[in-house]
């Protein structure tokens, strides 16, 4: 793949789609390359989707789950949850292979140039080495976008910030029987199964999202073990309404927030490249979304003016102050190392005024980060 063209946009997960989606709606020349040679493979995220997102952006419904409004919130030893009902429909669950491929399908409805099994290999001015699955090439663009996860090269590339505070997740998705009760979002607040964050499962009556996260050094035994450990009695799934395992996924999570140096003249960062994911709840589908359509409007007008400097509207700092509080509060997630501290912070959790703010977090209608 040689050439030239607008934007070179790297990594085709959904923020890198997205981005590129738009910019070719709106007329501008786009090559996008994935390192993975079919986008139905090596699926990292859990695929949860909150209402805002699926409110305001145009998903292809065929790959969600059923819609669900009840979570339970467990402490370590199980006993008595905290149970939260919406009467909205808050989360779904994506089959994110197919969400993927049917999203390239509207990228490439829209003109974007999509190459699987290409890597990006650096940049000499505004060439672009590429490795493609005949040989080297090069792409001449005016633009680069980095949508190549947590450990960006691009970032490195362009001397862009780059994530330092990292979490990692591992997930095994189960086929059920079918449903037993209405679809249920189950978390674990336990720091022996998942330190620093929580363990879950999401069931949503077509399938069992099965997952463990949080910092890699705490782990007493590998993620791995404590994900096979968890699941071997998981809230809400006993073993007999599991019909296979239908995949694992696993990666890393950046949880520091929005990164503040995410432009320079040449391009900018979206996604779990740039940090825009929740530090608290490690989501980051709804704001890669939303940061995607702001750097698409971004580029779309240093494009047609022809002045780089309007990149600089681009500017993490003035974004990440949506995320003070969320930081604030991951910082105390992170200090609840033993068991006995995370069934402490129960107690509050069981008042009035706890549910209700583990209700403005879980069923909140805020969205972030807003341009």
């Amino acid at each position: 793949m040689n050439g030239q063209t607008d934007v070179l946009v790297v990594g085709a997960g959904l923020a890198g789609l997205h981005t590129a989606t738009r910019l070719a709606e709106l007329g501008h020349a786009v090559h996008l390359v994935e390192r993975r040679p079919t986008l139905s493979g090596t699926i990292r995220t859990t695929g949860i989707f909150v209402r805002r997102t699926l409110d305001d952006f145009d998903l292809p419904t065929a790959h969600l789950g059923p819609p669900i409004r009840r979570v339970v919130l467990y402490p370590p030893d199980r006993r008595r949850p905290v149970v939260l009902e919406s009467d909205r429909d808050e989360y779904r669950v994506g089959d994110m292979g197919p969400l993927y491929e049917a999203t390239a399908d509207r990228a490439a409805r829209a003109g974007v140039h999509l190459a699987l099994g290409t890597r990006y290999a650096g940049r000499h001015l505004d060439t672009h080495a590429l490795d493609t699955p005949t040989g080297p090439a090069a792409v001449r663009a005016r633009f680069v976008v980095g949508a190549d996860g947590a450990r960006s090269h691009v970032a490195r590339h362009l001397g862009l910030d780059r994530n330092r505070h990292l979490i990692v997740g591992a997930e095994e998705v189960y086929a059920t029987t079918g449903p037993v009760g209405p679809p249920t979002f189950h978390c674990v607040l336990d720091p022996s199964l998942a330190p620093g964050y929580l363990a879950w499962v999401v069931d949503d009556g077509a399938h069992a999202h099965v997952g463990v996260a949080g910092y890699p050094d705490r782990f007493s035994c590998g993620m791995v073990r404590t994900l096979d450990r968890f699941a071997a009695s998981a809230p809400g799934l006993p073993a007999a309404r599991r019909t296979g395992q239908v995949e694992r996924r696993g990666g890393p999570i950046p949880v520091g927030g929005l990164l503040r140096g995410i432009a320079s003249p040449d391009g900018l960062l979206v996604g779990d490249a740039a940090g825009a994911v929740s530090p608290l709840t490690a989501g980051g589908l709804d704001p890669c979304l939303r940061l995607s359509e702001l750097a698409a409007e971004v580029l779309d007008d240093a494009l047609r003016t022809g002045r780089r400097d309007r990149l600089a509207r681009y500017d993490g700092a003035a974004l990440r102050a949506r995320f003070r509080g969320r930081l604030l509060l991951r910082r105390g997630l992170s200090l609840v190392r033993t068991p006995a501290l995370a069934s402490a912070s129960f107690v509050p959790l069981r008042t009035p005024a706890g549910r209700a703010a583990a209700r403005r977090i879980l069923f909140g209608d805020r969205s972030f980060p807003t341009p």
